[in-house]
């Protein structure tokens, strides 16, 4: 039977949709960045007004760029790219449209609750629950109209972009759901499953991948679309898109214990994530090679083509980025970045190099094509680029000597290292404010070029016509039986069981001791040489293989769920098991008081945690600084941890009982008052609002649910034991010539602060005699 020809129209309506929503939702991550980091420079930029305060808008800053701005410009490339690489139209027009105008919505949904301070407290996992809900819902939608459109597609065999696509789509997926695992409390209030050290790992294990699977995997997949189209030319090497894809799959989802190091967390995992870590190299730099050397026969084009500067440098610094990751991962290189800086001077090289310079070198290529008409000034676009590069450029300059200079002051020691060279943290904040009016010159700048990228846009789409693409396929014969690949034919196959074999022996190696330590390392080299001697013996046969594959997505799908599922179970089901309060040795965390409680959650609300850490490392500047190392049961209570990726200011772990109680009123009031200097903003509403006690018994039966050992209370009860507290710190204000009644939310944060550091000991396991 011949083939009939049929001509299929792209939806590419609603790509042009997604990339209306990345040019305005950019703007508005971009000039909350800048706000937030002015603040930093000039804390009257607070306002004093609680929903424009650092601690709630810095949360808004990264949602925005996250999931508004990259989030957007990466549904725009999926779908403009999957649709001409399987030759066939979205598969639900109605899809479509939920995907974006509901992903628009979570987006403004976001944009009001962080500001009014409903948050869960967990970095880039704050949105309260049910915008959670909506978000695994409108992922879904998107990933049955993905799947959906590949089952439709007139193209066999998946590209490279695709890959990457399917691999974003299921990992993003369980990472987000595990993670936004809670229990409510109440419509807008809910607490994490996971507490301590447990949901310090879940949390880093998402937080680490979701730069992974989120800000990176979809956009190398885009890479590998949108470079060769603007270069006109191939991608540099297929075989090397296949080792980049499968190896950065598999290792990169082992990486995120590696924002932990020197911390409480166990000693197994940090040397894991750090190994992993270090592993990533050789993917990264080996996908940024081969979208460089894509350009090869093309660099002339980049002094006249904005589109190719912009992917040029994107693809740039990408590995930039890459290869300082696993270098921060470095435990002595850790010790001095981390709490720094430096980390914040390393994202941006990210986000403003690689995802914000991709997004705007395809903004520039798609215009013509979706909008039938030719970029209204190319010069425009070149000022933009310079901009870019300059303003990222002196941000991560700032940055890197900021967070260096930092580092090596707070890790400064005299007397033979017992005592602190700078022993007030305002030493280092003065020290480096310089550097943080750099950055915000630097953000504003990027931002200043990012405004003539939407002038340019919409000069060029003024008074044009959209347009569709349309392409013209056959419709053959379904695919021959013989080339799907059925159960057997996918797991059961010399690559996967060699994956498998050397995965199980390397684990023996980093997991076990002694004689099983030495079987590992054995079975792991043996797996090596042989899959080295295979892969020059039989290369034919693997790659028919793998060619096979690519013609089926399900077993695809499959192959690249178990390779990302793999290094999250064995992290964190050991972790979730083992790490209890039963199993804690050394010492054990006190309970909250209801009205403790109560402050922790206002604590929460405000961001506290996007400045001050509540873990003391095991270094012996850190010890010096703020008192004995925090162990693992010290937190093993607290729903979500608090333990902090920066220190704006002082680590918190053991404040408790330091300074009386009018001290942390005055210092709330006026923080410069009490420490001349000092950037934090000013709380005067936490003075003036009463604090939530009728929803304590709906939070502890929570805890109680989530095995905190909380007494079993009646209502009043609960209330009449905060109230009893709340009254006992207002007498003591009161006796300090400090008037503030008992019901406010200060007393409350006030009672959780002092009781920082509280801790019970408990008496060492005995072991067995043998």
């Amino acid at each position: 039977m011949p083939a009939t020809k049929t001509t299929i129209e792209y939806n590419d309506k609603i790509v042009r949709q997604f990339i209306y929503a990345t040019l305005i939702w950019g703007a508005v991550g971009m000039l909350a960045g800048v706000l937030i980091a002015s603040q930093l420079n000039f804390w009257q930029l607070n306002f004093q007004t609680s929903w424009l305060s650092f601690g709630r808008l810095r949360p808004l800053h990264t949602n925005a760029v996250i999931f508004a701005f990259v989030g957007n410009m990466m549904f725009a490339g999926i779908y403009y790219s999957t649709q001409r690489l399987v030759k066939a139209r979205l598969a639900s027009d109605f899809l479509s449209n939920l995907h974006f105008w509901g992903w628009q919505a979570i987006i403004v949904a976001a944009a009001v609750t962080l500001p009014l301070g409903l948050t869960r407290g967990k970095e880039y996992a704050e949105l309260i629950w049910p915008i959670n809900v909506a978000v695994a819902l409108i992922w879904v939608v998107f990933a049955v109209n993905f799947f959906w459109t590949l089952a439709r597609r007139n193209e066999p065999s998946l590209y490279v972009a695709i890959w990457f696509y399917i691999a974003t789509i299921i990992t993003v997926a369980m990472l987000y759901i595990v993670n936004h695992l809670s229990i409510p409390t109440s419509l807008l209030h809910s607490y994490p499953i996971f507490s301590g050290v447990q949901d310090a790992l879940v949390q880093w294990w998402y937080g680490h991948n979701a730069v992974a699977f989120f800000l990176t995997t979809p956009i190398l997949g885009i890479m590998y679309y949108f470079v060769p189209k603007a270069a006109e030319r191939p991608v540099y090497s297929y075989r090397l898109s296949i080792v980049h894809f499968w190896s950065l799959v598999f290792i990169y989802i082992w990486a995120g214990p590696h924002h932990l190091l020197n911390t409480a967390l166990p000693g197994w995992l940090q040397t894991l994530g750090m190994t992993f870590s270090l592993m990533l190299w050789a993917p990264s730099w080996g996908g940024m090679l081969n979208g460089l050397l894509t350009l090869r026969g093309a660099w002339h084009k980049l002094r006249t083509d904005p589109v190719l500067k912009f992917f040029a440098a994107g693809v740039t610094f990408y590995g930039m980025a890459t290869f300082e990751g696993p270098l921060l991962s470095i435990k002595s290189v850790n010790a001095l970045a981390h709490y720094t800086d430096w980390i914040i001077g390393h994202v941006h090289a990210g986000a403003l190099g690689w995802n914000g310079f991709m997004a705007a070198g395809m903004v520039y290529w798609l215009l013509p094509r979706l909008w039938n008409k030719p970029l209204y000034s190319t010069s425009l676009a070149n000022v933009h680029f310079w901009l870019g590069t300059v303003g990222i450029l002196l941000y991560v300059a700032a940055m890197w000597t900021s967070g260096i200079t930092q580092g090596v002051m707070l890790g400064a020691t005299t007397e033979n290292g017992t005592v602190l060279a700078y022993p007030s943290f305002l030493d280092t904040l003065n020290a480096i404010k310089p550097m943080m009016l750099m950055r915000v010159i630097g953000g504003g700048l990027y931002l200043v070029g990012w405004f003539l990228l939407a002038y340019n846009f919409y000069r060029t789409v003024k008074g044009a016509s959209t347009v569709n693409g349309t392409v013209e396929v056959y419709r053959d014969e379904p695919t021959p039986a013989d080339s799907r690949l059925g159960f057997f034919g996918t797991f059961f196959n010399a690559p996967t069981l060699f994956c498998v074999v050397g995965i199980g022996f390397a684990c023996l190696w980093m997991l076990g001791n002694g004689l099983l330590s030495m079987v590992g390392i054995v079975g792991s080299l043996a797996c090596f040489v042989a899959g080295y001697a295979l892969v020059h013996t039989r290369a034919k046969a693997w790659g028919d293989w793998h060619e096979k594959l690519l013609l089926n997505a399900l077993p695809f799908t499959i192959l690249t769920f178990i390779a990302v599922v793999v290094g999250g179970l064995i992290q964190i089901v050991p972790t979730v098991v083992a790490q209890k309060a039963q199993n804690v040795e050394d010492r054990l965390q006190v309970t909250y008081s209801p009205l403790e409680l109560a402050g922790r959650d206002i604590y929460v609300r405000e961001g506290c945690y996007t400045c001050h850490s509540q873990m003391i490392r095991t270094l012996v500047p850190d010890v010096l600084r703020y008192g004995d190392y925090s162990r693992l049961g010290e937190s093993i209570y607290d729903h979500p941890y608090q333990w902090g990726s920066k220190r704006t200011g002082p680590d918190l772990a053991r404040v408790g009982g330091k300074y009386p109680n009018v001290w942390h009123l005055r210092h709330m009031e006026d923080p410069r008052a009490i420490s001349p200097g000092s950037i934090m903003p000013a709380y005067p509403w936490l003075s003036t609002q009463n604090t939530d006690i009728a929803s304590l018994p709906s939070k502890l039966k929570v805890q109680r649910m989530l095995g905190v050992p909380y007494p079993a209370q009646s209502a009043q009860e609960i209330f009449d034991q905060a109230q009893a507290q709340a009254k006992t710190i207002a007498q003591d204000l009161r006796a300090a010539g400090a008037y503030v009644a008992p019901e406010k939310e200060i007393i409350a944060l006030i009672a959780y602060l002092q009781h920082l550091g509280k801790f019970e000991e408990v008496a060492p396991k005995q072991t067995a005699a043998r």
